[in-house]
């Protein structure tokens, strides 16, 4: 036999304890990958098992929104653009002018308008000095008039005893004279005295009349009065009709320095200097960073759950660490917020819960006129009011909420 198929007693030996080397070696990445598959399906196990729960004590969605009011400012006046103070990204104080439109045209307008508002505040200081002068004069004429026709009237109320008097005297003396117990010198005087304070007696009525007739004319003067108190209220009612034209006229040029109504951001300019626009034409869309919220659509079968109120964990994708939602830890009665690793940056509340689904106010509906009906799970708009943090929350970014339903 050659001695290459001879095997000596020293290499069986060496072979022998090879082998039991290796056989403990091969036993124990056995076990390790025993324990390996263990703890695998262990963690597999309770994640799944979390998941059930956590279905039963959060309401999860992935798809929700920052939502915020976004504000178009828009022109209330036609014009060309003098001047653009902002660009996108800027902040901006409530009141801020960021667009001016030419307005030199407007100021000649309200130029025009104050001096024709001088002109007639003239004319009316104009007329009202001439009623005073007019009062003046007509009042001391009607008073002198009164008084003459006080002493005509006196004058005739003395005069109507005398006459009567006379009158009575002529009777007698006629009467005697007729019987030829009186003179006729005597009968001639009685008839000279009553013809005389006859005489005097029209005088006297004449004078009286004519200090009536003066008296009225200088009461018919007056009436100038009222006439010019006519023309002071019409130019009182132009003033105020020109006030109210100066007034929209500078209303319209305020309106050529556009103001922001909010402080907040820039987000986006829509004209340039030297454009011309319109009335509602929009020139800036901005919004307020501080007021935003979180717009999600939930489905119908698990609004039932939802209360104004709940606890809300929010994560924004675009921060990915920050607001770590946990689904699993809270489950068995520990709060994520008390857990040392898992903080979440946002939290927030349930504010509002909407009372029609979001395919009604779909722009076209959808009707079902051949019979086909192929059920689909609607969903309601739910806001949640979140806390801004250093201006990290902008409006459209996608985040996750986790809406714990424990809190009713």
């Amino acid at each position: 036999m050659p001695d290459s198929a001879k095997e000596s007693p020293e290499t069986k030996d060496s072979e022998q304890k090879d082998a039991a080397q290796h056989k403990p070696a091969r036993g124990r990445r056995g076990w390790v990958r025993y324990l390996v598959l263990v703890l695998f399906l262990g963690i597999g196990g309770y994640l799944g098992f979390q998941e059930i729960l956590s279905r039963f004590t959060h309401v999860y969605e992935y798809d929700a929104r920052i939502g915020s009011s976004l504000i178009t400012v828009s022109s209330r006046v036609a014009g060309w653009v003098d001047r653009v103070h902002v660009t996108e990204g800027d902040e901006t104080e409530r009141g801020q002018v960021i667009v001016e439109i030419d307005s030199r045209e407007s100021k000649l307008l309200v130029t025009q308008l104050e001096a024709q508002i001088q002109g007639v505040e003239a004319d009316r200081q104009r007329l009202m000095a001439e009623k005073k002068l007019v009062d003046i004069q007509t009042s001391s004429r009607f008073r002198t008039e009164r008084a003459l026709l006080g002493t005509a009237e006196a004058e005739l109320a003395a005069l109507n005893p005398q006459l009567q008097l006379a009158q009575s005297e002529f009777q007698r003396s006629k009467s005697l004279f007729e019987k030829k117990i009186i003179a006729r010198k005597q009968y001639d005087e009685a008839l000279a005295r009553e013809q005389q304070l006859s005489g005097e007696h029209r005088t006297a009525l004449a004078a009286v009349q004519a200090a009536r007739n003066k008296m009225a004319e200088a009461e018919a003067e007056r009436t100038q009065l009222d006439v010019l108190d006519s023309e002071i209220a019409k130019l009182a009612f132009k003033e105020n009709e020109l006030r109210a034209q100066l007034a929209r006229q500078k209303l319209d040029l305020a309106d050529r320095n556009i103001r922001t109504p909010v402080k907040g951001v820039i987000d986006k300019t829509f004209v340039d200097m030297g454009e011309y626009v319109t009335p509602g034409q929009r020139l800036v869309l901005m919004h307020d960073p501080e007021t935003i919220w979180v717009e999600a659509n939930v489905k119908e079968t698990e609004v039932r759950k939802l209360r104004i109120g709940q606890r809300v964990e929010v994560a924004v994708d675009a921060y990915p660490g920050e607001g770590i939602i946990d689904r699993t830890l809270g489950l068995f009665g520990f709060d994520s917020q008390d857990n040392g690793d898992t903080h979440p940056e946002f939290i927030g509340h349930v504010i509002a819960i909407g009372n029609s689904t979001t395919a009604e106010f779909a722009l076209l509906p959808s009707p079902n006129p051949s019979g086909n009906f192929t059920k689909i799970t609607q969903r309601l708009p739910v806001r949640i009011a979140v806390e801004q943090k250093d201006r990290k929350l902008r409006p459209g970014m996608m985040v996750e909420i986790n809406i714990d339903i424990r809190d009713k």
